[in-house]
């Protein structure tokens, strides 16, 4: 049900504007085209998202584990993100400290979490803010966090995030092209790592998600 109503939007957009290019209530013009475009990225990004929830979900995830750096791995998630950052006037702070151990993951999947948390914490965080990446070693793990200044997740919103599906504002999530699976594939490639994740936030003031990956013996 979840699936059915998430391609119907999409879906339901697409047929709209050729129904109307056909009937000529439309022109097939530049602006029409990318809208086209829009909603089939939409449906190709969500269908992406489904199958690789479906394989973390089934345990099937081919996991490539080495010794790695997360230190380089999260400035290089950083750089990506930094241009997107300076349009929407987004500062970026860095707090990782120099001598970190080497971590035992699969280093295309945790930049992919980070990612995905970056993404998420750019979404709610408005012009002027800033969103902090931090590290440090806790114990046998070390333990990332993506913070924002931003909108920040209602208290009872709070258990549902990493739900698939689940959105705290569905029209906004919408707008920005959530499909609301980021944030389950997130926790379901954490844990395949072993780790935990786990959300702080303040309605007004912003969150904080942390995770916990692995040091390589």
């Amino acid at each position: 049900a979840d699936v059915a109503h998430e391609l119907r939007t999409p879906l339901s957009n697409i047929r709209g504007y050729l129904e109307a290019i056909r009937d000529q209530v439309m022109k097939p013009d530049a602006a029409t085209i990318h809208s086209l475009n829009e909603e089939a990225s939409l449906l190709s990004r969500l269908i992406n998202e489904l199958q690789e929830l479906s394989l973390a979900e089934a345990g099937e995830l081919k996991l490539v584990y080495q010794a790695e750096d997360v230190i380089e791995l999260a400035s290089q998630a950083v750089i990506l993100w930094q241009p997107q950052l300076k349009s929407k006037d987004i500062s970026l702070s860095l707090d990782l400290p120099d001598n970190l151990q080497l971590v035992s993951i699969d280093w295309q999947r945790v930049s992919q979490v980070i990612h995905n948390l970056l993404e998420n914490a750019m979404a709610h965080t408005g012009r002027g803010g800033t969103i902090t990446v931090a590290a440090s070693k806790q114990g046998s793990w070390v333990e990332i966090s993506v913070s924002d200044t931003g909108e920040g997740i209602p208290a009872q919103d709070l258990p549902n995030i990493f739900e698939r599906f689940y959105r705290v504002d569905r029209s906004r999530a919408r707008a920005t092209g959530g499909s609301g699976l980021g944030l389950t594939i997130v926790r379901r490639l954490v844990e395949a790592h072993g780790g935990i994740i786990t959300v702080q936030s303040e309605l007004g003031k912003g969150s904080c998600f942390s995770f916990t990956l692995p040091i390589a013996e």
